[in-house]
């Protein structure tokens, strides 16, 4: 039910506003699509097939482009290979067209172009392509073409004995990326839920997954214990999500109706090491609501080490209670029972031997009299977000970071833009995306900060010269150069600083408010597609 070719969906893939969709939100990818500019179903055929290791390692994309945007003629080599390559504009792209030019072209059999498909289709093991070099080149330059396109097409298939796409195969991967556009584009906040219920996949961490559904519009709630289901769900949006205090819970979200925009109420899955059993106990026992940790703990048996987990997960805030008031709150609930003392006391007592000033109090799971809690900072808080569930609402880190930053004359992601070609500039964000597509190759690192993401190319003597800021540092600071090609915008870097220091000190007291930075972490390897990338780093910056 999907409309075809719809136009505004197109002009969202054109920009590269591709983060979460299926095959076209690697950086190699975003950076193509503002050059490529898909605009009918066949381009982004194309597209999803042109950033693979054969058209790249035969030098097809520079050519394909420049026709594409008429900056070189279109021209065939023979009439027998416009026939082959007219949808490609003369580039070979797809696995079925190298097999047609060595038939037509290089004077293979069918059976002989069988064997190079055979060859082709082993990727894993590309030595036998190389058996096929000689009569290939041999048999094109004997039939008039000139050695150099010879040798460029059996570069291609060589590309292609690592990895690459028949034209069937690259089409049912655009169709499942323009199904995956459409909906980020028309119904964001419905993407970006099952994104994070169906996590972990992808380059992208719910970090980033929910940061680019809040920028596109999308109401994004936190998870609560009397709200919040398992999996990440929609609610009824347009209004603020108000907590209920304590006597007034209501865990039921207004319907969902047409007229009302949706909005994304974060799941229980969110907080790390909440299993999904004691979720489920939660749901079951819950019904209109929880008045406090000690209600829930009475209704569904859960311990109070979990319990504690939610409370730094900061999951009671429809209570009333901040993440330590409820951390304080559960401390005051024992499993084992009236503890000896009170046990044996006398007084005002409740029928077991303890008196209501002993006990903590039932209306609201708050031991009496109520401690004087110090308030945590912004960066205490967005700390311990990351700590428990891998992001935060509150803040992005480093906006916490910018006054330093500024300090040093690094700019915000999205004053790039106002750069020109050429231009020198420093940027500073969380590392999201490490991908190097070989050994020897480049590497592309994405940063985010507050106001956007920075893209960077690492060439590989700066890689081997500063190895250990590049790969381990969470937060990265990188002076280089402005390279601004068909709207598409790189920071080549000369020199990349880790400033994971900074973090760490942002889960400090007092920590966070523009003079310190977030606690360390871990950034580790991601899923990788396997094609247009060997290495990705994503995931849990604080740890």
């Amino acid at each position: 039910s999907v409309p075809q070719e719809d136009p505004v969906t197109y002009a969202m893939i054109q920009r590269g506003d591709t983060i979460g969709v299926f095959q076209i939100e690697s950086r190699a990818q975003m950076a193509m699509l503002p050059r490529l500019k898909p605009a009918t179903f066949y381009d982004l055929v194309i597209e999803v097939a042109i950033v693979r290791p054969g058209p790249i390692q035969g030098d097809m994309v520079h050519p394909y482009l420049r026709r594409r945007q008429g900056r070189e003629p279109v021209e065939y080599p023979s009439e027998e290979l416009r026939q082959v390559l007219r949808k490609t504009l003369g580039v070979p792209l797809f696995q079925e067209q190298v097999m047609r030019i060595a038939i037509v072209a290089a004077g293979f059999t069918p059976a002989e172009a069988d064997q190079l498909r055979r060859a082709m289709a082993s990727f894993r093991n590309p030595g036998t392509i190389h058996s096929f070099r000689d009569k290939f080149i041999e048999g094109m330059t004997g039939r008039g073409y000139t050695r150099d396109f010879a040798e460029r097409c059996f570069r291609q298939i060589e590309g292609f004995g690592e990895y690459g796409f028949p034209e069937s195969h690259a089409a049912s991967f655009a169709h499942l990326a323009y199904v995956s556009s459409w909906l980020k584009c028309h119904h964001p906040a419905v993407f970006a839920c099952a994104l994070l219920n169906s996590q972990p996949m992808g380059f992208y961490a719910p970090a980033q997954i929910v940061r680019d559904a809040r920028d596109h519009g999308v109401e994004v709630r936190p998870t609560d214990v009397n709200r919040s289901e398992w999996d990440c769900t929609l609610e009824a949006g347009g209004e603020p999500a108000h907590n209920t205090p304590p006597g007034g819970v209501n865990s039921a979200s207004p319907a969902l109706s047409a007229d009302r925009p949706l909005a994304l109420r974060l799941g229980l899955r969110q907080i790390r090491g909440l299993k999904e059993d004691a979720a489920e106990r939660l749901i079951a026992a819950r019904h209109n609501g929880f008045r406090s940790p000690l209600d829930l703990w009475e209704r569904t048996g859960i311990s109070t080490a979990i319990l504690t987990r939610m409370a730094s997960a900061d999951a009671f805030t429809s209570m009333g209670l901040d993440r330590r008031q409820a951390a304080w709150a559960v401390k005051a609930i024992s499993e084992a029972g009236p503890l000896p003392l009170f046990e044996s006391a006398e007084g005002d007592a409740d029928g077991n031997g303890r008196t209501a000033g002993d006990l903590p109090a039932r209306d609201n799971g708050r031991i009496r009299p109520e401690p004087a809690l110090p308030t945590m900072s912004v960066g205490e808080q967005v700390a311990a977000d990351y700590r428990t569930t891998g992001l935060s609402l509150k803040q992005h880190p480093v906006a916490l970071l910018r006054s330093r930053l500024d300090e040093r004359g690094v700019l915000p992601a999205k004053d790039l833009e106002g750069l020109s070609d050429g231009d020198r500039a420093a940027v500073a964000g969380i590392v999201l995306t490490r991908q190097r597509p070989g050994k020897g190759i480049v590497m592309f690192i994405t940063l985010e900060d507050e106001t956007g993401t920075a893209n960077l190319v690492v060439f590989p003597s700066v890689y081997e010269n500063q190895r250990r800021g590049t790969l381990t540092a969470r937060l990265m600071l990188c002076r280089g150069k402005v390279q601004k090609v068909d709207g598409v915008i790189h920071v080549i870097a000369e020199r990349n600083r880790s400033l994971n220091d900074w973090l760490a000190e942002l889960g400090t007291p007092g920590g966070g408010g523009g003079a310190a930075g977030l606690p360390g972490g871990e950034s580790g390897p991601a899923q990788s597609d396997g094609r247009d990338s060997s290495f990705v780093a994503r995931g849990r910056f604080f740890h």
